[in-house]
């Protein structure tokens, strides 16, 4: 256990903590233009304008300073890489992915490799056709193909907004318990991996068939 508290507290010391950086309280959920008006705030004390007068040293200083400003803020502001940064500063260690798909999730899994092999397969007779009528047929089933991911699309952007409404709503408890729910942080964060994943991949093929 000394050992194990030794590692704990020597990865905390190397530990960039990007809620500190920017000024704002470490918790799961933060308004979003609250946290860019901060992060805009502490950055105009860096313009280059204001260092203009300053050595080479501190020039460099005020470069560094801003770029982990942005870093900062590009993780704070999307919520997966929030809950990340936040389960791997509460924990002493970034919290460890799914290999599995879960099973409160293995139908939605299925439905959407069904499209997508679907989908992939119409991308392929794409772009191998070359007749005027058979490109008006596969643009047909190309819209059917089009109106299953959205509606796809839709399911998991439910779900995941109902975990960032239950980020939200956990705020409070956050402030106030000292028996943080980091368990369940962790699964939220798998969860959203997955869906942000999908969402992705699915963009990707709505693309790719408005072509």
């Amino acid at each position: 256990r000394g050992n194990q508290l030794f590692l704990w507290r020597k990865l905390q010391c190397v530990i960039t903590d990007n809620f500190a950086l920017l000024n704002v309280p470490r918790r799961p959920w933060l308004e979003l233009d609250s946290l860019k008006q901060t992060f805009f705030t502490l950055s105009a004390e860096l313009h280059p304008d204001r260092a203009h007068t300053a050595d080479t040293a501190e020039k460099h200083t005020a470069n560094e300073r801003s770029a982990e400003l942005n870093a900062a803020y590009q993780c704070l502001r999307e919520p997966r890489e929030r809950l990340r940064h936040l389960l791997e500063l509460e924990l002493g260690a970034k919290p460890s992915d799914l290999t599995q798909v879960p099973e409160d999730l293995m139908a939605l899994f299925f439905a959407i490799g069904k499209e997508f092999r679907a989908v992939d397969a119409l991308l392929v007779e794409k772009s191998q056709a070359t007749s005027p009528l058979v490109q008006v047929q596969l643009f047909e089933r190309g819209q059917d193909g089009v109106e299953k991911l959205g509606a796809l699309r839709q399911t998991i952007a439910v779900r995941r907004d109902a975990l960032l409404l239950e980020l939200e709503l956990m705020n409070v408890a956050w402030e106030i318990s000292a028996a943080r729910p980091l368990e369940r942080l962790q699964e939220i964060w798998r969860l959203l991996s997955f869906y942000e994943r999908w969402l992705a991949q699915i963009q990707e093929r709505l693309v790719k068939l408005s072509f």
